[in-house]
């Protein structure tokens, strides 16, 4: 599976993928196709999930093991 981590992280937080896609704003299909890679993730999308998950876009492609979010800088703060 391309994206397991977020497969992973949604379970973890003991949501389906119905209930995820709602939080994304987002149909079930839709996220569905996330999670097995058949359409890649949008960044705006990948940053709502690192946001809800207060985890790093690194973690979730994979990148890093660091589970841990990256210091938010105060200009970051400030645009949102």
């Amino acid at each position: 599976m391309k994206y397991q981590r977020i497969r992973d992280l949604r379970e973890d937080t003991d949501l389906n993928q119905t209930e995820f896609a709602k939080v994304l704003g987002m149909s079930q299909t839709g996220y569905s196709k996330y999670e097995t890679g058949e359409n890649d993730i949008p960044t705006s999308i990948l940053i709502k999930m690192a946001k809800y998950y207060n985890t790093s876009i690194d973690y979730i492609l994979g990148i890093t093991d660091e589970i841990t979010p990256y210091p938010t800088s105060q200009s970051t703060l400030d645009s949102n």
